[in-house]
C-alpha cells in the first residue's frame, strides 16, 4: 500500500520533485504499462490541485486512445493533429494552454476545461502517449508545471511504453 501525503504548502519545485520520488515508486518493478498509467494519473490527481482530469492518452495504430484517467468521462480518440493531444503528438512537444477557447480546434470533452497541459511521452524517439491535465481555472499552468511534467514524462516512460 502507497500512503503519499503531498503538502500543498510547498514550492512546486519541492512538489515536482515529490511527485517524481512517488511515481518511481509506484512504477518500480512493474512492468504492465496500463497498471502503471493508472497509478500515475490517480498520483496527478492527488498531487496537484484545480484538476477537473488527469490521465493519459495512448498511440494505438496511428491515433490517441483514451488510457487511465480520473475525473469525467471523456473522448475516447483524438486524431493525430487534433485538439491539444493531437498536436502535443504532431509538433512532439508540451502544449500548454492559458485558455482553452482560444485554442484553434479545441475538443471540448469537458466544457468546464479552461486550461490545459499535455506532454508527450516518448520512447525509442517516438511519442506513445500523452499526459493531460485539464483544469477548470484559466491560466492554472505555468511553466514550472511544464517543467516537472515533462520530468516526470521522462521518468515514467520506460514504465508505460508497451
Amino acid at each position: 500500500m502507497f500512503d503519499f501525503q503531498p503538502d500543498p504548502d510547498q514550492p512546486k519545485a519541492v512538489l515536482y520533485d515529490d511527485l517524481l520520488s512517488a511515481a518511481g515508486a509506484l512504477v518500480a518493478g512493474e512492468r504492465d504499462p496500463v497498471a502503471n498509467m493508472a497509478n500515475i494519473a490517480a498520483l496527478l490527481w492527488q498531487f496537484l490541485p484545480d484538476l477537473n482530469w488527469a490521465g493519459f492518452y495512448r498511440m494505438v495504430d496511428g491515433q490517441l486512445v483514451l488510457g487511465p484517467f480520473v475525473g469525467k468521462p471523456a473522448c475516447i480518440r483524438i486524431a493525430v493533429g487534433s485538439g491539444v493531444c493531437g498536436t502535443a503528438v504532431s509538433e512532439r512537444c508540451t502544449q500548454l494552454v492559458d485558455d482553452v477557447e482560444a485554442f484553434p480546434g479545441h475538443i471540448a470533452c469537458d466544457g468546464e476545461t479552461k486550461s490545459e497541459l499535455v506532454v508527450p511521452v516518448m520512447a525509442n524517439d517516438e511519442v506513445i502517449a500523452v499526459i493531460d491535465l485539464d483544469s477548470p481555472s484559466l491560466a492554472r499552468f505555468d511553466q514550472d508545471d511544464r517543467a516537472g511534467i515533462e520530468a516526470l514524462a521522462q521518468r515514467i516512460a520506460p514504465a508505460v511504453s508497451g
